[in-house]
Order: structure tokens, then sequence, then C-alpha cells
């Protein structure tokens, strides 16, 4: 009796999760959530694989002579396409949680309210490598050879991710302004679509129009592409570098509070 007495009696109410905690534990919730939304997995996987293998064998004759010399040129590019547009999903799942009814839940944890967001954005992240180590993968079975070494390519992935982590958040604002999931995926193909192509990700800019190049060189993604493929072949990528830093904490300052206003909102 005095064994169930003790049970049953009122304690202390057990500490809340640290933020570092919570984070961490919703990042993980990210991650599994790719087990029950096979479609994530492929994009993960056969996505960055396809790509690379279509754009060297198809462009790559035309453009370089033979595709394993196309490969130098292409492989950073399209390192910076494919994780470009996996960040997609941060709205996209963020989007399904609203619809679920996954905030009332957070709501009613005794957890540091941000973490939902981060710790969505830290599982991205982990995803990003995934995608970026497959395509490093099978560029080295192509053909592709670093100038810069491991060092050159572990700067331009990380260039990428940090870039990557800034972009999920005007995604994480899209997915909590339209209606569905699909919505999300169509919005954000609108503007990830020109962003990209209208790069070098796949050609010289001083091959195009005079009016094209000006265009081209400007965008955000022309940067990240020249900063990405100079760091993996050992060229000096200071400027290039540094512009898609500042464009990386443009984004970031201007997008993460009004995502973090919404999000308290939404609540």
């Amino acid at each position: 009796m005095n064994a169930a007495h003790e049970a049953l009696s009122i304690r202390g109410r057990p500490r809340p999760a640290s933020a570092a905690s919570a984070v961490l534990t919703l990042a993980w919730r990210a991650l599994l959530k790719i087990k029950h939304v096979p479609f994530q997995l492929f994009d993960v996987t056969v996505t960055p694989i396809m790509f690379t293998l279509l754009f060297t064998f198809i462009f790559g004759g035309a453009l370089a002579g033979t595709p394993r010399q196309y490969v130098q040129y292409l492989l950073p590019g399209v390192l910076v396409q494919t994780v470009l547009f996996i960040t997609v999903y941060t709205g996209v799942g963020l989007n399904a949680d609203i619809h679920k009814g996954l905030y009332d839940r957070f709501r009613s944890l005794p957890m540091w309210q941000p973490a939902p967001l981060l710790g969505a954005l830290a599982g991205d992240v982990f995803r990003y490598s995934v995608a970026s180590a497959l395509i490093l993968v099978v560029g080295f079975i192509l053909g592709f050879r670093p100038q810069g070494g491991a060092t050159g390519v572990l700067l331009a992935v990380a260039l990428v991710l940090t870039f990557s982590f800034a972009l999920s958040w005007l995604w994480i604002i899209v997915g909590m302004l339209v209606r569905t999931p699909e919505s999300v995926m169509t919005t954000s193909f609108v503007f990830l679509m020109p962003l990209t192509f209208a790069s070098d990700i796949f050609v010289n800019q001083q091959t195009m129009p005079g009016w094209l190049q000006a265009a081209v060189g400007r965008n955000p993604v022309t940067y990240l592409a020249n900063a990405s493929r100079s760091l993996m072949h050992g060229q000096p990528a200071g400027d290039a570098v540094l512009w898609t830093l500042l464009a990386s904490a443009v984004i970031v300052l201007a997008a993460s509070p009004v995502a973090m206003r919404l999000y308290r909102k939404e609540r």
C-alpha cells in the first residue's frame, strides 16, 4: 500500500527539454518522415543520379567534345541545381503538418516553440548532404576529377548547404501561405526553374547574348555554381564565395523573421 501511495503521489513536474534537445528530436522526426513519403526518398536518391547521367551524356558531346570533359564543368552545377530543388520539401512538409493539426500538438508541448521549424531545417540539411554525396559518387564514376582535392570538394558542398539552408526559409513562408502541399511545389518551382536554368550551371555565360549575360551574371545561383566549380577545381573563388554568403545572409535576415511571425500566427 505504501509503495502504491508513493507511486501515485504528486511529484515535481519534469524539466522541459532544452532548446537543442527539442531541435534534434524534431530533426530526427523530419528524417523519419522520408519512410512514409517515398517520393521524398526518390528525389534524394534517384533524381540526383538521373540528372547527372542525363545531362552528362546528352549535352557532353555537343558542348565539350566528350562527356568526360563536360562532367568536369557540369558536376558542380548539377550539385547546386539538385540540392536547390530538394529544398522545396521543407515547405511541403510544413504545409502537411499544418493541415494534419500537428501545430496544436506542438503548442501543447513544453518545448522551445521555434524548434519545429529549426528541427525541420536541420533534418533537411542531412538530406541535402545525402544527395550531394550521391552526385559526387556518380561524378567520380563518370570521370570527374576535382583539382582542388578533398578540401575543395568539402568546401563547395558546405557552401551549397549554406545557401540551401537560407533558401529553405523562403519555402517555409510559402508553406504557411498556400493551401496544399501541391501548391507549395508549384509555387516553388515557378521560382526555382528560372533561377537554376538562367544561370551558368550547364554552359559558360560567356557563350550567351550580352543582354542575357547581364541577367545571368547577377543571378545568385550563378555565383553559387561558380564558387562551387572554382573550389572543386582549385581556382580562385573569393568573390563568388563572398557574394554567395552575402546572398545567404540577406535571405535569412529577410525571410526568417517573416517565417517566425507567420509560425506564431498560425499557431
